[in-house]
């Protein structure tokens, strides 16, 4: 009996050490170091990951509108597309309302009424239609919001570049 019990306690020592392990190499991988031959890390910081914006669209009570290619949270990485969310509204730091979904390659989006954005890929939002007159690039958004969007006022069109 008590060997059994030192045994199991022992297990418990080593199963938390592992755990502790593996958390101190996924910290280390974040930063790009990382021996993985697909070289996957987590996207810069003004970018949403595929996993958040499929998260964010299982869970959201936005009205939503999809444009594109359907959301497919299996495709692999290599074929993923550029996805792209705008809204009409902000509360506070969240994007809601009536939004759309765009999921595919480089396109001129038509988006009037848009107030906040998020994206797979960086992007450029305009205030004209047709992908002109003053731009601006996701990368360098003034006001970042929840869940990855960022404050886009006046935006009436969406660059999307090629992946």
């Amino acid at each position: 009996m008590q060997f059994t019990t030192a045994l199991t306690a022992l297990s418990n020592i080593l199963a938390a050490s592992m755990v502790a392990s593996a958390m101190v190499v996924a910290v280390s991988d974040v930063s790009g170091a990382t021996d993985d031959p697909a070289n996957e890390r987590e996207p810069p910081s003004w970018l949403v990951s595929h996993d958040a914006m499929m998260h964010w669209l299982a869970t959201t009570d936005a009205e939503l509108t999809f444009i594109g290619d359907p959301p497919n949270p299996l495709t692999p990485r290599s074929a993923q597309n550029t996805m792209v969310t705008y809204c009409a509204s902000r509360t506070q730091n969240v994007c809601g309302g009536a939004c759309t979904f765009y999921n595919g390659g480089a396109t001129c989006l038509a988006a009037p009424g848009t107030n906040c954005l998020s994206a797979t890929n960086n992007v450029g939002f305009c205030d004209r239609g047709g992908c002109g007159g003053s731009c601006n690039q996701l990368s360098s958004c003034g006001t970042r919001l929840d869940n990855g969007f960022c404050f886009t006022p006046g935006t009436q069109s969406i660059i999307v570049p090629p992946s």
